[in-house]
């Protein structure tokens, strides 16, 4: 017997849950709503950890989505440093690792993702670290307080953010990636080219297409092997080789799991089990303008799954088609912003000049419709990119050569295809 029932269960204590306790609140749920996290904070932004918390310039609470005293007043019920053991789908209750038993009218999976840990020789070292938590970021602040030498493996979002903070703190570090470009893989070469330009003016160094073979030292990593032989002092070492969806809670479950290993969902980001729907990390969910199953890492998704969910949840019947946003800051010097995703790409368009540091990169498929758009110091683009996206349309000669032009109307575009 399920110990107390609760209308609305939401598993998971991050962005995606708090957005969707507090829509649930404000689009007049009625009953218990209650947010089971297994971290000991409240509901945070995770972007924070390899930025401003990471520098030590911004508090704890700052990374905060709600001001704790938020969820008392809204009535929503915040468990935290509790985990979900079992769901059973058929009974409608979880079990939760402070053994107690809950019944749900309605439930939210949002479990987020968990690192990839690499298994090299050497990774049981202590001062190796990966960066998912706020209490991973304080970690890697102290560690590099007495490191003359940090090497950072992966050249992605984590990558190449950790870089540019510690950089701002005065920590020159190396950089092990296996592609040519940092941020290739998501934006292409050149705008690769231009964020590595940017990352070793600052004195960040890159070791391109290589990656880690092994680590050395005595109890505390001191070197870092390449596959390619090279050698690397460092007293720190920082992994960002990606994260994985964690669906152990929903794989035992029995519910459906995507091609890319996130909680198989339609447009509704309702599961394959009644009553159950999932957001963020971990939704693979039936995308109309992607033509498919999409899932994507990243706070803002979370953020806007949140949302469609607890309208769902209430029977609004809403598919969930807000165009993903992405955005990384690189210290003081860059921040880029992007809509889409595009999954690949048939040609780019750059509007503005990588020189000065302003400009859009257009992706377009092989119909010359848009698929994404990046930009650093143009925020006023990525309106009209999304708008273009949404629609799916292809666009003229006269209009993708338009994409070129600073002073194009880029307004009259997205509009003629709404």
């Amino acid at each position: 017997m399920a110990s107390q029932r609760v209308e609305y269960l939401l598993i998971g204590g991050g962005l995606a849950s708090a957005k969707c306790a507090r829509t649930l609140r404000e689009e007049g749920a009625q009953g218990r709503v209650m947010i089971v996290g297994r971290e000991p904070d409240p509901p945070y932004n995770r972007p924070n950890c390899s930025k401003g918390f990471l520098r030590g310039i911004e508090a704890r609470e700052e990374s905060y989505v709600d001001d704790p005293s938020y969820y008392e007043q809204a009535g929503i019920e915040l468990l935290t440093r509790v985990s979900a053991m079992k769901l059973d789908p058929a009974a409608h209750t979880v079990k939760l690792s402070n053994k107690e038993e809950i019944e749900y009218g309605k439930a939210l999976l949002a479990t987020g993702a968990n690192v990839r840990r690499l298994n090299v020789e050497g990774c049981d070292l202590e001062e190796i670290h990966y960066l998912r938590t706020l209490g991973n970021a304080e970690a890697i602040r102290s560690s590099v307080a007495d490191a003359e030498d940090v090497v950072i493996i992966g050249g992605s979002y984590i990558g190449c953010e950790v870089a540019a903070s510690l950089a701002m703190m005065g920590h020159r570090s190396h950089i092990v990636m296996q592609e040519r470009e940092p941020l290739e893989r998501g934006f292409g070469e050149q705008a690769g080219r231009f964020f590595r330009e940017l990352l070793e003016s600052h004195g960040i160094t890159f070791h391109a297409e290589d990656s880690l073979a092994r680590l050395e030292g005595d109890g505390r990593v001191a070197k870092v092997i390449t596959e390619r032989g090279v050698e690397l002092p460092a007293q720190t070492v920082v992994i960002g080789a990606g994260v994985a969806p964690d669906v152990q809670l929903a794989r035992a479950a029995g519910l459906r799991i995507g091609e890319s290993g996130g909680v198989l969902c339609d447009s509704r980001l309702a599961s394959s089990a009644p009553d159950i729907f999932a957001a963020g990390d971990i939704c693979e969910y039936d995308s109309a303008m992607h033509g498919g199953q999409l899932r994507i890492e990243h706070w803002d998704v979370a953020f806007n799954h949140g949302a469609t969910a607890a309208r769902n949840m209430l029977g609004q019947d809403l598919p969930h088609t807000v165009v993903p946003y992405f955005f990384s800051v690189l210290g003081d010097w860059a921040e880029l912003e992007y809509v889409g995703p595009a999954r690949s790409w048939e040609s780019e368009i750059l509007r503005g000049s990588h020189e000065d540091g302003k400009f859009t990169r257009w992706y377009l498929d092989g119909g010359g419709s848009v698929k994404a758009a990046l930009t650093v110091g143009r925020p006023e683009d990525l309106e009209h990119a999304g708008a273009m996206i949404a629609a799916g349309a292809p666009l003229s000669a006269e209009q993708q050569a338009a994409l070129a032009d600073p002073q194009a109307d880029l307004a009259a575009i997205a509009s003629s295809k709404q």
